[in-house]
């Protein structure tokens, strides 16, 4: 029987670079991810630092995948928007974004996202709370969150654009 180490973890959306990083240090602690799920991470032993570990916010995309393939990442699975790949460290840096525009762009991408799910809470917390049954403080709440976490993306991005202006410059 195979060795299984299961963690159970929660990470917020504006911290996927820490995230990120456990990952990639469980991976260098000799544990491979294989598996995610909700705030579920499935590992097995493997060679200390053999993989590195990537996740990014991406619809389903048969051909983004064959390409992640084609550079030797492994698909390790999804978790509503977020894949994750390993890939092994022999074949050199694994990077998903290099450059600023590219994890701006990510940062955008997940903003949106934020802000389509923290609007329709507003909704219908608000319209909720007009209603006999009153449990729209549920909706006011996630949408409370998920604004604080896109104002936490939006922060991070600005630091980026900064930083882009100043090499620019």
């Amino acid at each position: 029987m195979k060795e299984e180490k299961v963690i159970h973890r929660w990470f917020w959306v504006w911290n996927f670079e820490k995230e990120e990083r456990w990952l990639n240090t469980m991976a260098q602690s000799g544990w491979a991810l294989t598996k995610v799920g909700f705030c579920t991470y499935h590992f097995v032993p493997c060679q200390p630092g053999e993989y590195t570990v990537r996740l990014e916010m991406h619809e389903p995309d048969k051909d983004y995948l064959q390409f992640m393939q084609d550079i030797g990442a492994e698909y390790v699975g999804r978790m509503v928007q977020w894949v994750y790949f390993r890939r092994k460290a022999e074949l050199g840096q694994f990077d998903l974004f290099s450059d600023l525009d590219s994890k701006i762009g990510h940062l955008r991408k997940i903003g949106r996202t934020l802000a389509i799910i923290g609007g329709a809470n507003l909704l219908i917390g608000l319209i909720n709370s007009l209603g006999a049954v009153s449990i729209g403080w549920l909706n006011l709440l996630c949408a409370t969150l998920l604004m604080y976490a896109l104002g936490r993306i939006h922060g991070k991005m600005e630091s980026l654009e900064k930083d882009q202006l100043l090499l620019e410059a």
